[in-house]
């Protein structure tokens, strides 16, 4: 009895050592650093500012702060995007911008337990915008910038560059986010039916019948929405094409450098705490075929081949419909929710084309 006491107490040692070990090599590989270079006119800088009365989080990549600052919003509504960056080492757009990945307020790196989340509106978040923009023009000198949403972030773009073109170049939407009714339900599904069916995959065959609900005209709604996004990266339709959620979302995050332990703890949170606010909830039933048909200035959208998290066909669609000065519609091979790192040569090269074209007019 005493020999096993002892077994067990060595076993015990010996797994509270392993934790502690990896728990050490964890915090080392999370100072929460983030690229820096070394030109005199280069910048990088994180950090938390108060935004009208709220805490909004900055992530600021530039090689050279004399070129024009691109705004790029956060994606979710409420997930910080800049894990992505520090993963994808071969996405070089600070080469091209100064690049201002923004966590909008109590999001991110500025999220905060105790803040009173009913604030989190969509009036409030466009004046927050409209705030970000004007802090950016003047610090960097500019008269004008560019937006840039990516998927959930681009209900918020949009809106900005409707509401106030006298402050952009233009608007880049990646991913841009069209429509949530049966249309982008049923292209997911069909996504999703003809992969598992061409891989034989019965079971998640079944459990894409389950997840849907079938309307009188042949349309698909999705019943669980988390669980239909988890097909889809099964499909490899989601964040990062042919990725699990596992493989193309935690791991970054658990991984990366550019966020501490506590940073990486809040992360989840942050995020389901923006699924239960007031903007998301404004934002139910949207439709922007209908509600936004014309801007004043120029409108780029750009897409994966193989997303269908933001159907891209419903993208080119609503690209063909908006009235604006200059637009155009990108789809990127060999990339699904994510251009912008997963193939950052095309994609970068896209918006380059795009920074001559607009800035210089």
């Amino acid at each position: 009895m005493e020999k096993k006491v002892r077994k067990a107490v060595m076993v015990m040692i010996c797994l509270i050592s392993v934790f502690l070990l990896l728990l050490l090599i964890w915090c080392l590989i999370s100072p929460g650093s983030i690229r820096t270079y070394e030109g005199e006119k280069s910048l990088s800088e994180k950090f938390v500012m108060d935004i009208n009365g709220s805490p909004n989080g900055f992530f600021i990549n530039s090689q050279n702060t004399d070129n024009p600052v691109l705004l790029f919003v956060s994606s979710g509504p409420g997930t910080d995007d800049y894990v992505f960056t520090d993963k994808y080492k071969d996405m070089k757009l600070e080469d091209e911008f100064t690049v201002v990945y923004w966590d909008y307020r109590d999001m991110g790196i500025a999220y905060d337990k105790n803040f009173e989340t009913g604030s989190i509106t969509l009036e409030n978040i466009l004046k927050d915008t409209e705030a970000v923009t004007e802090y950016l023009k003047t610090r960097f000198g500019k008269d004008r910038i560019f937006i840039m949403g990516f998927s959930g972030g681009t209900h918020i773009a949009l809106r900005a560059a409707r509401e106030h073109p006298e402050n952009y170049y233009a608007l880049i939407n990646m991913a841009q986010d069209v429509t949530d009714g049966p249309e982008r339900d049923t292209l997911m599904y069909e996504f999703m039916k003809q992969v598992f069916t061409d891989r034989g995959n019965r079971a998640s065959l079944r459990k894409l019948e389950d997840s849907v609900e079938k309307t009188e005209d042949g349309g698909i709604v999705c019943k669980d929405w988390y669980n239909y996004v988890a097909l889809l990266h099964e499909a490899g339709g989601g964040t990062i094409k042919d990725r699990s959620e596992f493989e193309g979302i935690v791991l970054p995050i658990l991984f990366c450098r550019c966020y501490t332990i506590k940073e990486k703890l809040q992360y989840v949170p942050a995020m389901k705490m923006y699924r239960k606010t007031p903007f998301v909830k404004e934002l139910a039933g949207f439709d922007y075929r209908a509600s936004v048909t014309s801007l004043e200035i120029p409108a780029y959208f750009i897409s994966g081949e193989s997303d269908y998290n933001c159907p891209w066909k419903l993208v080119e669609e609503y690209c063909n419909i908006i009235d604006a000065p200059d637009k155009e519609f990108f789809l990127i091979p060999d990339a699904a929710h994510s251009p912008l790192w997963e193939n950052p040569s095309v994609t970068c090269d896209i918006l380059r084309q795009i920074k001559e074209k607009t800035v210089n007019e």
